[in-house]
């Protein structure tokens, strides 16, 4: 079954007659006694349908945690106490805090710039588990995945791969070797900044059924569960995926090679696939910042995977990494038309 056709047809219901061509929002916390879930924290029916699709999607088995943060989170208690992570040396903020905790609890995190394949074979010695994204964010830099999670798996190092950004159209970590993927589902999985929810995805073997047991228990322990109409809506979302990311990302390849030209653009960061690309603004922060304040279609904001297209300076925030520069804006393109999109931003760029 193509991909197109795979959304669209899993996590349904059976069909017969009169039957719902949806499973419905489940809105209970309590279940009779003796069935196979006990109680709302550990399992829903809704839930089911949209891990049955993203599992399949990613060729493993899903998980629906409250956030990306959760799913990140979860991913993380793999490690042991004091372990060593090996990471990106610029990844999503929220990551980075996390791995600074771990530290500060006495963890150590070797941090590799992305695509220093060498220095993360040679880091993987010593390590407990490898974290990765495809590609990093914001700074766009892509990381030879299938060398460094081949040797990863060859030295028994559990690794996750952060595949918000490039979904499991563009990439699917499991099939590289990768032990655990992570989404924000917040983003494209769902595609219209109306949830918030994060998703983990084992591969189905008995390595992977260990570990999604032990992310089963975190979240189920830790209560970081997701709700019913969140992830209906998630799961409705999904169906669009393929159609909506094609656009996004036909026109991110667009603004790309118009903005290599564009006097106001310092450097234009984009792997060469996918509806994300950042640009650094010729100038300072105060340019940076007057980009985003003149665009009237590009929304500002700080998500990104909507239908809507989002604009933002990354280093607005306080816990971005120093590397990302003061002016590099992060762009995630929506589904607008891309000369409606290119005007405007060929106009707030004017502003500089």
């Amino acid at each position: 079954m193509q991909v197109e056709t795979f959304l669209v047809a899993s996590g349904r219901p059976e069909r017969s007659p009169g039957a719902s061509v949806n499973v419905p929002v489940e809105l209970t916390s309590t279940y009779a006694a003796d069935g196979a879930v006990n109680y709302a924290r550990s399992g829903n029916p809704t839930w089911n349908a949209f891990e049955e699709a993203l599992g399949g999607l990613e060729g493993g088995r899903a998980l629906v945690h409250a956030s990306g943060m959760g799913a990140i989170s979860a991913a993380l208690s793999l490690v042991p106490a004091g372990g060593t992570v090996v990471a990106p040396d610029t990844t999503y903020n929220g990551t980075a805090d996390l791995l600074s905790a771990h530290e500060a609890a006495g963890g150590t995190v070797v941090r590799v710039h992305a695509t220093d394949t060498a220095g993360f074979v040679a880091a993987l010695e010593s390590a407990d588990l490898l974290w990765l994204e495809s590609p990093t964010n914001p700074l766009m830099d892509v990381t030879e995945l299938d060398v460094v999670l081949a040797r990863s798996r060859e030295l028994g190092v559990t690794s996750v791969v952060d595949n918000t950004l490039s979904t499991p159209l563009l990439c699917r970590p499991l099939t590289l070797g990768a032990d655990v993927v992570v989404h924000s589902v917040t983003k494209y999985l769902s595609g219209h900044s109306d949830v918030v929810l994060g998703a983990t995805v084992v591969g189905d073997t008995e390595r992977g059924r260990e570990l999604g047991e032990r992310l089963r228990r975190h979240r189920t322990l830790h209560g970081a569960i997701a709700g019913p109409m969140e992830v209906y809506l998630a799961l409705r979302g999904l169906r669009t995926l393929s159609v909506r990311f094609e656009r996004a990302s036909a026109s991110a390849a667009e603004l790309a090679r118009r903005l290599g030209g564009h006097p106001s653009v310092a450097r234009v960061r984009y792997p060469g696939a996918g509806a994300i690309l950042s640009i650094d603004v010729a100038g300072d922060l105060d340019a940076a910042e007057r980009v985003c304040a003149a665009a009237r279609l590009w929304l500002h904001s700080t998500s990104l995977g909507g239908v809507e297209s989002q604009i933002e300076r990354r280093r607005r925030h306080p816990s971005e990494s120093q590397q990302v520069p003061v002016s590099l804006l992060r762009l995630s393109v929506g589904i607008e038309h891309v000369d409606d999109l290119w005007a405007d931003l060929d106009r707030a760029l004017g502003s500089v």
